[in-house]
Formats: structure tokens, sequence, C-alpha cells
């Protein structure tokens, strides 16, 4: 007798041995060499990362160092400032992580600070380095990207 309710024949009756689910275990032959193992290492397709100086202003990057008369080249703003500076903070006092002996006002404007680094981040790579064409073809290859 069979463990279920109703005694109508259906897909699970057959006279067949049931088949095992899964791969077939690969049984070496005798005297057959082994396969070769790959011991390289494959780069992984991960996003990079590299250091990028933004205008605080703007959102512009920039690579390598700013001056004292280095400007934005996009909004014009001078780079050279409190706003720009690695130890700008609004939480400290005179707004500066250093110890600086008076307030320097405008945080926005030029300044000759001797502590001044630029601030610095670090951004993910996500795009390779190309320059992207313009016009209607560039917006429809870029919208095209977001589907890839």
């Amino acid at each position: 007798m069979s463990d279920r309710k109703y005694r109508q024949r259906g897909y699970q009756d057959d006279d067949r041995e049931p088949a095992s689910r899964g791969p077939k275990p690969k049984v070496p032959r005798k005297g057959a060499p082994r396969s070769v193992i790959n011991r390289e290492h494959r780069t992984p397709n991960m996003p990079g990362f590299h250091d990028v100086i933004r205008c605080a202003r703007c959102g512009q990057t920039f690579r390598g160092a700013i001056g004292y008369d280095t400007n934005c080249s996009s909004c014009g703003a001078a780079l050279h400032t409190c706003a720009q500076c690695a130890s700008f903070d609004t939480d400290s006092r005179f707004e500066c992580v250093q110890r600086i002996p008076a307030r320097v006002s405008p945080k926005d404007e030029r300044n000759a600070c001797t502590f001044f680094e630029p601030q610095v981040t670090v951004e993910r790579q996500t795009h390779s380095e190309r320059s992207t064409p313009s016009g209607p073809r560039g917006a429809k290859e870029a919208f095209d990207d977001l589907f890839k």
C-alpha cells in the first residue's frame, strides 16, 4: 500500500528508480593524468579608489596641488580658503583644529594660513578615465549605461 491518501496513479507512481538529483561525481580514469589547477589569482572586477579634492562651493574635482593663487575652473572661487582646509571644523575654537592666535574671517575667502592642507576625500572610481563625448550621442550612451 502506498503512503499517499488516494490510490490514483500519478507522476510519482512509476516503476523506475528515482534518479538522484544534482551533479554526478566525476570518477577519475585509472592511469589518466590529473587536471591542471590554475594557481594564479584572478583580479576581481572591483572598483578602484582614488583621492579627490573638491571645490567647497560647486563640487568640481581637482588633481594635483593647490597653491595660494589657485581658483576653481568651474565657479572661479578661491581654493586656498578655510572652507577647503582639512583642519576646518565648526565645533573647534576659531573653527580650526590647529592652534591659531585669532579667528580667520570670512572662511570662504583666500587667506595666507600656514596650516592649510586641502581636504582630500577618498572616492570610488566608478568609471574608467576616458573622455566622454558631448551632445546627444553622449547623453544617449549615458542613459544606456544605466541599464547595463
